[in-house]
């Protein structure tokens, strides 16, 4: 075909596999399916538009998408990120893996009649997750957020470990004298130089990134590109873990304050969705419908042994003591999703000739389309039936760069309203947001709305909220009365009686005062009912109104009575105060106790 052609198929594939991104939403159904579908239909056994049986060509495409989907998953994420649940992540990479590959082969073995070390190859193929595939259904669900974030680690730390024992069973099978004590070592030194590798090329791309002005912001995205290039690259030719080496330094990038971030990590998410498309469409191309059916009845009864007993024993057998409940498990165990890349790892005995890779191949592939269909899709109803589902989106679809704000001491939360959500119809003035949160953007429709007071929720809308690190433990119980009710103030502000209030100025005490000086919960021994200021230089302090209807604040000295007392205190204290930073506390206290006397 001329170059023109070729060019206008491509650019044609990739209209297509678009629609059908907007198609399977529609359907409800993961869009990896259907950009299989799509090879399938245009390849050399649907329509023949396209005739490709090229195993070597297909792994290419497969290694290089899966480069850039584990680089971009690692550059999203960041240390910061998974570092809370590397420990759990970690074993469900090694020893969740080899469980799944041992239960799973030998499942493969009795089923389709193969010698032990052959079953125990299907089963390494199936064994790891799929990067995208995960990624894919975490983007759109609500999760808890450590359950995610476990799922999202262990996707990235896992097709290393399933590579190296595809390789390992290969050549098992077609080298004499290869055995266990090999494959251990094979193991650890694929890994140990892949750790090194992507460890020293991270450091060295923040390094070269911070202290380089690049003359556009679109070179950036060509230096990370460059350093994802250098990680899989030079960890493969040291014969370590290319995956591993490219994973580590996204995480190591993610983690860093580098210039340009958001350009890079916008490009990379686009370069990884690019190579999903490619790598799912390539792979459909590759598979032969017609030779599916005789695989069909066994292939099913694998995949039920996969999810329903290798996958989650392995989950159980590498998280104890890892904080997860049983309900935790057995979602972790069923969005251990099997996508693009067992069916890449197909391609590996096919191309080194190990007899029956072929069979192989399409145990793989039926197998990744059975559980890409009903795990995919049935993956969030099971989560909330079990109750690990929040109102929090798992991964937030950040419109800032959440590590710039993190750093900066703030959280960026997204919270998505439910149609049956008590705070849907109410206008933004009563969301009940504390002084130390700010509603950033409602995003409604795919548009931007600038948030008003007056402004009215409606069900859909994605509401996002930039909040101080410190107030961040009092949003989970405000976006569950959100979910629920009462929206509004949730109590009414009493009425001091007549006559003269008690008024007391003394340190801080514990047990009549709860909570940090700086987040009371209660002074003198009443509740706080509102935290009206927050001190910021240092010292621990606040201004609050309490349950009885009295106001106070608080530090190492605490004064309560009526707001006109209070803010006499604080009109001594002003006149008594040494530093700039602490008369203008003392001013801002002033000012929030007159609001109430007016």
């Amino acid at each position: 075909m001329h170059d023109g052609q070729i060019i206008l198929i491509v650019g044609a594939l990739l209209a297509a596999s678009l629609i059908a991104s907007l198609l399977a939403g529609r359907l409800r159904l993961p869009g990896l399916v259907l950009f299989l579908a799509l090879g399938m239909i245009v390849g050399s056994d649907g329509t023949g538009w396209i005739d490709f049986d090229d195993y070597e060509i297909a792994r290419t495409v497969g290694v290089v998408a899966l480069s850039l989907i584990l680089f971009e998953g690692g550059l999203s994420a960041g240390f910061q990120e998974i570092r809370p649940v590397l420990v759990p992540a970690v074993s469900l990479a090694l020893v969740g893996t080899v469980v799944t590959a041992v239960v799973g082969g030998l499942a493969a073995s009795w089923l389709f009649d193969l010698e032990p070390l052959e079953g125990l190859l299907v089963g390494s193929i199936l064994a790891s997750t799929d990067g995208a595939a995960v990624f894919a259904i975490l983007r759109d669900s609500t999760l808890k957020r450590r359950v995610a974030r476990t799922l999202e680690g262990e996707a990235g730390f896992n097709d290393p470990v399933a590579v190296l024992l595809v390789i390992s069973f290969i050549a098992w099978l077609e080298t004499p004298g290869f055995g266990l004590a090999d494959m251990f070592w094979l193991f650890a030194a694929e890994l140990g130089i892949g750790v090194l590798v992507g460890v020293a090329t991270g450091w060295l791309a923040v390094q070269a990134l911070s202290r380089s002005r690049l003359t556009s912001a679109g070179l950036y995205p060509v230096a990370s590109i460059s350093a994802a290039a250098i990680a899989f690259g030079g960890a493969d030719v040291l014969h370590g873990s290319g995956f591993l080496s490219v994973y580590l330094t996204g995480l190591i990038l993610g983690s860093a304050r580098i210039p340009a971030k958001q350009v890079i990590t916008t490009f990379h998410e686009g370069a990884a969705w690019l190579g999903q498309l490619a790598m799912f469409v390539t792979l459909g191309l590759l598979v032969f419908p017609s030779q599916l059916p005789s695989v069909t009845l066994q292939g099913a009864a694998l995949a039920l042994v996969v999810a329903f007993l290798a996958r989650p024993l392995g989950v159980f057998i590498a998280t104890p003591g890892a904080g997860f409940s049983w309900r935790d498990r057995l979602v972790i165990g069923w969005g251990g999703l099997r996508g693009a890349v067992p069916v890449v790892l197909a391609t590996f005995p096919v191309i080194e000739g190990v007899p029956n890779s072929l069979e192989f191949f399409n145990i793989a592939f039926f197998v990744v389309l059975l559980s890409t269909v009903f795990q995919g899709a049935s993956f969030e109803p099971v989560a909330r039936w079990l109750g690990v589902t929040t109102s929090l989106a798992a991964i937030p679809r950040a419109l800032v760069d959440a590590g710039a704000i993190r750093r900066l001491g703030a959280e960026a939360i997204e919270y998505v309203v439910g149609d049956q959500d008590a705070l849907a119809g109410h206008p933004v003035r009563e969301m009940g947001l504390s002084r130390d949160a700010l509603l950033n953007l409602i995003v409604r429709h795919d548009q931007a709305l600038p948030p008003r007071g007056s402004t009215r929720i409606e069900p859909g809308d994605r509401l996002h909220v930039i909040v101080r690190q410190e107030a961040a433990m009092e949003m989970p119980a405000l976006m569950e009365r959100w979910r629920t009710g009462p929206i509004g103030r949730p109590h009414a502000r009493p009425r001091l009686p007549e006559g003269p209030s008690i008024f007391t100025m003394r340190p801080w005490t514990p047990g009549m005062d709860a909570g940090d000086p700086g987040r009371p919960v209660q002074v003198a021994r009443a509740a706080v009912l509102d935290q009206l200021r927050t001190r910021r230089d240092g010292t621990p302090g606040a201004v609050v109104e309490l349950e009885d209807g009295r106001y106070a604040f608080s530090g190492p000295v605490v004064a309560v009575g009526s707001a006109t007392r209070v803010q006499e205190a604080a009109r001594r204290r002003l006149r008594t105060a040494r530093s700039d930073a602490e008369k203008a506390w003392w001013r801002e206290v002033i000012g929030a106790l007159a609001a109430p006397e007016k």
